[in-house]
């Protein structure tokens, strides 16, 4: 679900897009030993991302939203280091692959920082 540019997107909604994205970009892949290994690693750290999000909303307690929300943000850079990994390998030109390597390190940059702010503080009293 695409928002108006005004509106930010949801990160639950935007890393499903996210996922689908994937799921196109590795179904575009040459079909050989390689590209299925590493896009067999691209598509369960992408679709993981998501999923977590969902984990964590539906967490009992803050810990509960703050670890799934801090594997989501794991499984975040792990699958922009897949996607590194098979454009490089691929040699594709930067045109083909800018957006989605863009994205993917904006989640990460999002997830980070909903992480950082979820930890519990701790109160010190004189």
């Amino acid at each position: 679900m695409i928002k108006d540019n005004n509106e930010p997107q949801d990160i639950g909604e935007r890393s499903f897009d996210f996922s689908l994205r994937v799921l196109r970009f590795v179904e575009s892949l040459t079909n050989n030993k390689t590209n299925t290994i590493l896009s067999s690693q691209l598509i369960r750290s992408a679709t993981s991302i998501g999923a977590n999000i969902e984990e964590a909303r539906g967490g009992h307690t803050k810990n509960d939203f703050s670890h799934s929300m801090n594997v989501s943000k794991k499984e975040a850079r792990e699958t922009l280091y897949w996607l590194r990994l098979l454009c490089q390998y691929n040699n594709f030109p930067e045109r083909r692959t800018k957006h989605i390597l863009q994205e993917a390190e904006e989640i990460v940059k999002i997830l980070t920082t909903i992480v950082k702010s979820a930890k519990p503080r701790l109160i010190v009293k004189d």
